[in-house]
């Protein structure tokens, strides 16, 4: 018999990225789709990105209307498109005002945060929306505990040294 899922609430996001990164590792992604369809996927690589002083982190630049709901209390969601084409999937984390989120990178058999985006059918109408209230994405714990490995994040070379830090997570294979 599976475990019971428990839905992860605004607690588990109102903490520092770098705790909440490599703790979404194993966790399952629901999307629940306009046609009543619904899939589950584990969460196999994450990387974070914390506050205007990472220059990885588009907050970089300062409070935007791009960065605007990174600036919000932890449990919101953070979309942008990139090459015009692909949605990529954030959750912000931590307190308000200050800017920190989690890139979800890969999910079960979709490597890739352009394709995550694209198997999820995102759009820009998921920017803000909460992940602990949404009807239509949502993240859930059974208590699955997996190994999990530490490496470079992926093309962010333009922030020198901020590139190198080891906040990308993986499901240890």
């Amino acid at each position: 018999m599976p475990a019971k899922l428990k839905r992860l609430n605004t607690k588990f996001f109102q903490r520092d990225v770098l705790e909440v990164a490599p703790q979404l590792i194993g966790k399952t992604l629901v999307r629940q789709f306009a046609h009543g369809q619904h899939v589950r996927f584990m969460i196999t690589e994450t990387e974070a990105y914390r506050g205007e002083e990472d220059l990885a982190c588009h907050a970089a630049k300062g409070r935007t209307s791009r960065t605007e709901v990174m600036y919000h209390r932890g449990g919101k969601i953070y979309v942008y498109l990139i090459y015009g084409q692909y949605w990529l999937l954030n959750f912000v984390t931590g307190e308000a005002d200050f800017p920190a989120a989690v890139l979800i990178r890969s999910l079960e058999n979709i490597t890739g945060p352009g394709r995550v985006g694209r198997a999820l059918q995102l759009n820009r109408t998921f920017y803000g929306e909460d992940l602990t209230l949404s009807d239509r994405i949502w993240v859930e714990d059974d208590g699955y505990l997996p190994e999990i490995e530490t490496s470079a994040r992926i093309g962010v070379d333009y922030a020198g040294d901020w590139a190198s830090l080891p906040w990308r997570f993986s499901l240890r294979k």
